[in-house]
């Protein structure tokens, strides 16, 4: 009779592997198509709950590109990660486009009202993770979403983006 048996070191190399195509599948769903592999790359490092055991935080090189909310399985970005999108991966659906008058209030933090957007990607719903940028296409800040983008475009009142991070804190 025999037993196989698989070297701890591999299993963890197959667990490591999946965890970063998980990542990048939720990252595909969330921004589009293809900003997964772009926003992770191979040397990602992921971190898990020492409670849950579940994916939590998904650095690249000692700094923290996003963390996955265990509430609603998606993923919150840092700036940096915010930064990566707006400079390398222009197709993610993620961007609310801010008039520069009130780019230095949303980057110490403010939040983003709805007569203040001069654009935002078709694809953002209500809730959703966005990236905020001014009109030369600079990070403001990371939030979330109150309106789609449909109602964000049509109302001229009230907060349309809840910020969490701004560049400037």
């Amino acid at each position: 009779m025999f037993i196989l048996v698989e070297s701890t070191h591999h299993t963890d190399d197959k667990l490591m592997e999946n965890a970063k195509q998980k990542v990048r599948c939720i990252a595909d769903y969330q921004f589009g198509k293809g900003t997964g592999t772009k926003l992770f790359p191979e040397n990602i490092e992921i971190q898990y709950s020492p409670r849950t055991g579940r994916i939590r935080y998904i650095n690249l090189d000692n700094q923290r590109l996003a963390t996955l909310r265990p509430t609603d399985g998606r993923l919150s970005v840092s700036i940096k990660a915010a930064q990566t999108m707006a400079e390398h991966i222009p197709e993610a659906k993620c961007f609310v486009t801010v008039q520069n008058a009130v780019a230095p209030y949303i980057a110490k933090g403010g939040d983003v009202f709805a007569v203040h957007v001069i654009a935002v990607d078709a694809e953002v719903g209500a809730k959703d993770e966005v990236v905020i940028i001014d009109e030369k296409r600079q990070v403001l800040a990371v939030g979330r979403t109150l309106l789609s983008s449909n109602e964000i475009q049509a109302f001229k009142t009230g907060v349309a983006v809840k910020t969490r991070h701004g560049t400037n804190k």
